[in-house]
């Protein structure tokens, strides 16, 4: 749910720096559905229907969705933010393969949010020496935030590139034209 805070953010800074909204209708994502599906794929995989069910299948599952939302980012790299958020990801797909499908989680960072370890197949998972142990889950949002969750150095890198990718979409917006006199919208008066 870190993401949620990014976008957010990215439509409160777009609007501070005078950008519009209708910029954001102008980007134009190869793969999308690629990108969506993945994210789907993990909302309902984590969600206590599914994942008290999942078993075994968990963690091939968590990898391959995540593999295919890095490869829809990676597609979209020639946007403006998109080569951060794929870095995030990269660094959150590399967690995720080290560890066996799992995205270890700091057993502070749990505690720091509420949580303590779950019987069912979470993207949050305390190991007791996790590879890539840097890359992993190690922060925690303030449990008084709403959606707080742990997060890693792979979520701030998406976050920020999120946060540009909307900024700049906003700020793309060409400037309203303005009517001269005689209704020419060049600016010179006829």
């Amino acid at each position: 749910m870190f993401i949620l805070y990014a976008l957010v953010i990215g439509l409160a800074v777009g609007f501070l720096a005078r950008g519009r909204p209708a910029g954001l209708a102008q980007l134009q994502f190869r793969w999308p559905w690629v990108m969506l599906g993945g994210l789907l794929v993990q909302v309902l995989l984590f969600s206590d229907v599914f994942s008290s069910r999942i078993g075994a299948a968990g963690p091939p599952i968590y990898a391959a969705s995540t593999a295919a939302v890095v490869l829809a980012v990676l597609a979209n790299r020639r946007i403006t933010g998109m080569p951060i958020v794929a870095l995030g990801a990269t660094c959150n797909f590399a967690a995720i393969m080290a560890n066996g499908g799992f995205m270890p989680a700091a057993l502070g960072a749990l505690q720091a949010h509420g949580q303590v370890t779950s019987t069912v197949y979470s993207n949050s998972v305390v190991l007791p020496d996790p590879a890539l142990a840097p890359l992993t889950d190690i922060f925690a949002l303030p449990a008084w935030l709403p959606f707080a969750n742990v997060f890693s150095v792979g979520d701030v890198l998406i976050g920020v590139g999120v946060i540009i990718v909307i900024v700049a979409a906003m700020r793309q917006v060409p400037p309203r034209p303005v009517l001269g006199h005689g209704g020419d919208v060049s600016g010179v008066g006829g």
